[in-house]
């Protein structure tokens, strides 16, 4: 660093209550450890922020130096986002409160905040919001492009529960953005990603789920994939919303006390099902599974619903090397299902799979230009295409992999649109494309907001006119 940065980072550490770290500090390499592992950002400064004075602090100080900013969350980011190289990383792992209203049934939760921890906090009170299916994903970066799970079904996305949002802005001013209160910026940070500054405090209305879930876990081995998948879409057809089920294509099988030694670490299709209130229907459609198309093995069971937010947690742990890409489908039909057979067949990364998430119901009673979502409303299916590797060596194999799978699933798209969390660093034409007739509204919110781009380091909208 130059002398004029040695004395602006000692100005930085006089301005923050957080600690500053630089590459000599010991917790240097630990701090900008990223959840994949194929990523290797080295910052000149990483700013481990304790409130949002420190997130203004650091933004400024960042600005005034000429320094690209990241901001770090969950660190979930498979392209990378949240750790650049020699620039100032805004670091929210040291702001994870959650306040629960429960009269209110409203969350306040810190920007740095993990779902596990916000699930945990509400789940005390019986109530929840919907967020992904991994505990240990950042509430930030999920959020803000959209956030699907296991309730999106009966309560949407993320962000149609998102009640508010105080925000750290380019210049370091802090707004609180809500219907009412900065529209325009609430509506394009609900879809819009990081594009528009440094989320410090999310409020999220709630509804009551009950503690315990009805699930079932059902598994077919590799050779009966055109069956398997086939039977999850007429099941899924006729699904009431308080269930939602999951098909997974390419699951490698851990050795699990309840699964059979033959099929331990065997690759093949699931589909995981969730009840909400309702054991009848869940027992139902449990039924009809058993006898339309018996599966291999199944594990039935009442599991607490912060366990069903947690269940995929230990294969996507941190340390696997990533990639993925995402492609949204009008339905699951005969050639959709042959081109998931054909992938799932030559997959060679045992961690490699691809999620289908069924997007109707509430998810759809969202009016399409109501928020900033990269996403048709209309009822389809989310497939999320993760190439996942225990070693690196294997990364090249698995990129290669889901993009050839997402170029096949693409003459089934319901338009070019593309879910921004999932979408790879990339240029500004896929962006475009992603966001389709929002983008120019995006971008004009984006000059008002973030003029000189400062927050760019995500899938990026450039500011009208530059």
């Amino acid at each position: 660093m130059s002398m004029l940065m040695d004395e602006a980072l000692e100005d930085l550490r006089g301005r923050v209550s957080g600690v500053v770290i630089t590459a000599d500090h010991p917790e240097y390499d630990t701090t900008r450890r990223l959840w994949n592992a194929a990523i290797d950002g080295r910052p000149s400064v990483i700013v481990r922020c304790t409130s949002t004075a420190d997130v203004q602090a650091a933004v400024r100080a960042a600005v005034e130096q000429g320094l690209e900013i990241s901001v770090r969350g969950g660190s979930h980011s498979f392209p990378g986002y949240s750790m650049g190289d020699e620039g100032l990383v805004v670091d929210l792992s040291g702001m994870r409160g959650v306040d629960v209203d429960e009269s209110a049934r409203r969350a306040r939760v810190q920007g740095g905040a993990l779902l596990g921890e916000v699930d945990a906090a509400t789940q005390a009170h019986g109530l929840a919001a919907p967020f992904g299916m991994v505990s240990h994903t950042g509430v930030g970066g999920l959020t803000l492009g959209g956030g699907m799970g296991w309730l999106s079904r009966m309560a949407g996305l993320s962000i149609d529960n998102l009640t508010s949002a105080e925000v750290v802005l380019a210049d370091g001013e802090v707004v609180t953005t809500s219907a009412d209160a900065h529209p325009d910026l609430f509506w394009a940070i609900r879809g819009g990603g990081g594009n528009f500054g440094v989320v410090t405090e999310f409020e999220f209305a709630l509804r009551e789920v009950e503690p315990m879930v009805s699930f079932g876990l059902f598994f077919w081995s590799l050779e009966r994939g055109t069956e398997a998948l086939r039977l999850m879409r007429d099941v899924i057809t006729d699904l009431p919303l308080t269930l939602n089920a999951v098909p997974v294509a390419g699951l490698t099988v851990p050795p699990l006390p309840f699964v059979p030694a033959e099929y331990h670490f065997a690759s093949g299709y699931a589909l995981e099902l969730a009840g909400f209130g309702d054991p009848e229907a869940h027992q139902a459609a449990v039924t009809r599974i058993r006898s339309d198309c018996p599966p291999s093995f199944e594990f039935v069971t009442e599991l607490p619903y912060v366990g069903l937010q947690s269940l995929i947690d230990e294969p996507n742990a941190w340390g696997s090397h990533g990639y993925d890409k995402g492609v949204y489908l009008t339905e699951m039909n005969d050639e959709v299902i042959d081109v998931l057979t054909r992938y799932t067949e030559s997959k060679e990364s045992p961690l490699s799979i691809v999620i289908l998430y069924r997007l109707d119901g509430a998810y759809s009673d969202v009016a399409n230009d109501a928020t900033a979502f990269s996403g048709p409303r209309t009822p389809c299916y989310f497939a999320n295409l993760i190439g996942l590797c225990p070693d690196p060596a294997m990364l090249d194999g698995a990129r290669q992999w889901v993009r050839s799978l997402h170029a096949e699933l693409e003459p089934y798209a319901v338009d070019d649109s593309c879910y921004v969390n999932v979408l790879p660093m990339t240029d500004v034409a896929d962006v475009k494309a992603a966001y389709g007739s929002k983008f120019e509204r995006l971008q004009q919110i984006k000059k008002t907001y973030d003029p000189g781009n400062v927050f760019h380091r995500n899938a990026n909208i450039p500011p009208a006119g530059s």
